[in-house]
């Protein structure tokens, strides 16, 4: 299957854009608005969300706010909890941030208002009001980190966007770049892991076939026997990954690399802004 972040990387380099998560707006499917000029995310996005809860929120529209998404839509706590922390309710609640909605969210799971159904609703208990905290709202970095661990997609930047300026030091070489490599020269490209197989082959000796996005495309890296015994370990472990190796041409369009060696992305990125900072210093 086409991976989902692949989906939204051409989507991104077409010019496309990408409208968010939105209880009121989002469907089961991607659906296209604007006249093909965005792709609304869908709510089947959300991970663990079940088919029973998709067709009770698409139900249940429309949503004044969060305390009537959980009165009435039948979603789970931890699938609300992904809505609220990937943009779900950013439309409906303008005033206040994601931070202030989970604390929100988890006063009316505590609160008694969450067990009366229907018109009950009127003449029981009142949800309990949404406030400011004053904590500050999250930072990009944040933002996309919940956008890939409940999502499996970074919608609003891709995740490699963060380590641009230490890619740029070591000269690693985007995917789109590759291309223009010389058959046999040594180079370096990053990017999340997004296939890794170990198919069978005529030798025997196993051989780890790795793609890694970067958000302009995919590279292709192969470890054969000498280079698995170090690095075999980094590359199961490991979602972002920086990669060393030797291009080899495979035709006109066709370009893929001999691994040498491999690296925790996130690792070797701390390391080397740890230097830079023991430098200003």
């Amino acid at each position: 299957m086409y991976p989902k972040r692949l989906i939204v990387d051409e989507v991104r380099q077409m010019g496309i854009a990408i409208t968010p998560l939105d209880v009121n707006e989002s469907d089961s499917v991607y659906r296209v608005e604007e006249k093909g000029a965005a792709i609304r995310i869908a709510l089947s996005t959300i991970s663990k969300i079940s088919d029973g809860e998709i067709r009770s929120i698409i139900a249940g529209r429309p949503y004044i706010d969060l305390a009537d998404f959980v009165h009435r839509s039948g979603s789970s706590a931890p699938v609300t909890e992904s809505a609220v922390l990937t943009g779900g309710f950013d439309r409906l609640h303008s005033d206040v941030n994601r931070r202030d909605l989970l604390l929100h969210l988890s006063d009316l799971q505590r609160s008694p208002h969450k067990a009366i159904s229907g018109a009950q609703m009127n003449l029981a208990f009142t949800p309990p009001t949404l406030i400011t905290s004053g904590l500050p709202d999250m930072n990009s970095a944040e933002i996309v980190r919940h956008e890939v661990e409940r999502l499996g997609i970074d919608i609003s930047r891709h995740l490699i966007e963060f380590y641009s300026d230490f890619l740029n030091s070591i000269a690693a070489v985007r995917s789109s770049q590759l291309l223009e490599a010389r058959s046999g020269s040594s180079v370096l490209v990053a990017g999340i892991k997004v296939a890794m197989q170990t198919p069978p082959v005529r030798s025997g000796k196993r051989v780890i076939f790795l793609t890694l996005d970067d958000g302009y495309g995919c590279s292709d890296s192969a470890f054969f026997s000498d280079a698995q015994a170090s690095y075999a370990s980094t590359l199961y472990s490991s979602s972002l990954l920086l990669v060393r190796g030797i291009t080899r041409r495979t035709g006109a369009r066709g370009i893929s690399i001999n691994a040498t060696g491999a690296w925790d992305l996130r690792a070797a990125y701390e390391s080397w802004r740890t230097k830079e900072s023991t430098l200003a210093i």
